[in-house]
């Protein structure tokens, strides 16, 4: 079967991405470390991606290659010595066709729309891979993800949510169990992004694309629009249109809000609750319809089915602003007003049935018991969990077999659910009505909306390797 798989053969034989699926294409054998380290590829370097350059290079790991579509950002990794001689290519298929073979190690931090393809290939080659949030821009390229990581099993994976190696998640957890709420009933998550263009009209027209700047390959597997540079005027004028940074709101390239943020936001109540798939998403408020770009402000509600340690839950979420530019955030619930203290301009406020517990900011920060007087009575739970040595650490042990693979907590296995769960909820809010879903993750009440939560790839820029 040849890579320009059409959609619709593509969705009968992938279904909720369960099924066998295999692009035939040599298997490669993976080369020998250089003096015992690692060999490591970039698929970006540049803005976010130069947190993994550098940590990688502090870590001892040797580059033998990286794809950066801006050349003036290729310093990331010829300005770190060591790395002076590490191959440098703008299209990152090109990097494949030459060294995949050379690579151990893969970092993937490019914008959300170009995540799936040089991920799901290096997965499938069993080269190590670490992308960054919120792992695909897609519902059906997270699915696809988390059922290639079942079917290589000898690959060590992480998604890049920060958070979820820190303690506030587990101490979260340990008050749960510890009864301290009772049964979870709601989610309450709220974020002040976006902090980006959004809600706007495509712009018109067409600038001249810089020097050293790859656009055919930035776009990659998107439709092809023409390079804009500055907003001209308004309120972001100035501002880059899309490369390098605020691609965040535009449907074609980002997942808005959260996109950026709820693979942070929201990571606890995946790691506590392991809710599996949604059973329900539906838009409960909207600025106005998804066009362009995501709107200003909307409210995602999900409901999640019962287990048998537990019963279903409600979650919320909320982003942007009301049309009269107010938060657009839950009302501050009455024991934090007992305090004298109002919701932080972002966290997580979890109900439960006997209680209520205030989670601050975007990691998860410092969850507490509220009201005050509450929190002290109960005093500190019961430490019921191993704590992370690093984000970075884990995923590196794992990949050096020193630890065993899921040690990399946030795995594909882990995070490909819950990345799936976050595009439902940009999903719903593009055909703006509730959707329901069966166990696996397959939509149910319209059936035509599964066709949306997969994207046929631009022709040419889908996975070279594909085995799920």
């Amino acid at each position: 079967m040849s890579l320009g798989t059409t959609r619709r053969r593509f969705l009968a034989q992938v279904g909720a991405a369960g099924a066998a699926f295999t692009l035939s294409v040599p298997r490669l054998a993976r080369a020998k470390s250089i003096n015992g380290k690692l060999n490591v590829g970039f698929v970006a370097t540049g803005g976010r991606a130069s947190e993994h350059t550098a940590k990688m290079h502090e870590m001892g790991l040797n580059c033998v290659c990286f794809a950066e579509v801006d050349k003036s950002r290729w310093n990331g990794v010829h300005g770190k010595k060591g790395w002076e001689k590490a191959a440098g290519y703008t299209d990152w298929r090109k990097m494949f066709d030459k060294h995949a073979k050379d690579i151990d190690v893969l970092f993937v931090a490019t914008p959300d729309h170009s995540h799936f393809a040089p991920t799901m290939t290096a997965v499938s080659m069993g080269i190590h891979c670490y992308t960054e949030k919120p792992l695909t821009w897609s519902v059906r390229e997270a699915q696809l993800l988390a059922a290639a990581y079942a079917k290589n099993t000898k690959v060590v994976t992480q998604m890049g949510n920060q958070g979820h190696s820190q303690n506030g998640w587990r101490l979260a957890y340990e008050f749960i169990k510890g009864g301290a709420i009772g049964d979870v009933v709601e989610f309450h998550t709220w974020t002040n992004r976006p902090i980006w263009p959004q809600g706007m009209d495509r712009l018109p027209g067409e600038d001249p694309i810089p020097d050293g700047l790859d656009w055919e390959s930035w776009i990659g597997p998107a439709p092809m629009r023409p390079y804009k540079h500055k907003y001209p005027d308004g309120q972001f004028k100035g501002r880059d249109v899309y490369h390098s940074f605020v691609w965040r709101g535009v449907v074609d390239f980002g997942s808005g809000a959260l996109g950026d943020m709820a693979c942070h936001t929201t990571d606890g109540i995946y790691a506590i609750m392991q809710p599996g798939y949604a059973a329900t998403a539906e838009p409960t408020f909207m600025t106005a319809p998804v066009g362009d770009q995501f709107p200003k402000g909307m409210t995602i509600k999900m409901t999640f089915r019962p287990k048998t340690d537990r019963p279903g839950f409600t979650t919320y979420w909320y982003e942007g602003l009301h049309a009269d530019e107010s938060y657009n955030m839950p009302p501050t619930p009455e024991e934090m007003k007992d305090d004298g203290r109002t919701l932080p301009r972002t966290g997580n406020l979890i109900i439960g049935t006997k209680g209520k517990m205030l989670v601050e900011g975007d990691y998860w920060n410092s969850p507490r018991l509220i009201p005050e007087s509450k929190s002290r009575q109960f005093g500190r739970p019961n430490k019921l969990l191993e704590r992370s040595p690093g984000h970075h650490e884990e995923f590196i042990a794992a990949c050096k077999g020193d630890k065993p693979r899921e040690y990399s907590q946030s795995n594909f296995g882990y995070s490909g659910p819950m990345a799936a769960n976050i595009q439902l909820g940009n999903l719903c809010a593009r055909v703006g009505k509730k959707l329901e879903l069966d166990e696996k993750g397959k939509i149910t009440s319209d059936e035509a909306v599964n066709a949306l939560a997969w994207r046929e790839p631009r022709k040419g820029w889908g996975p070279m390797e594909m085995n799920v």
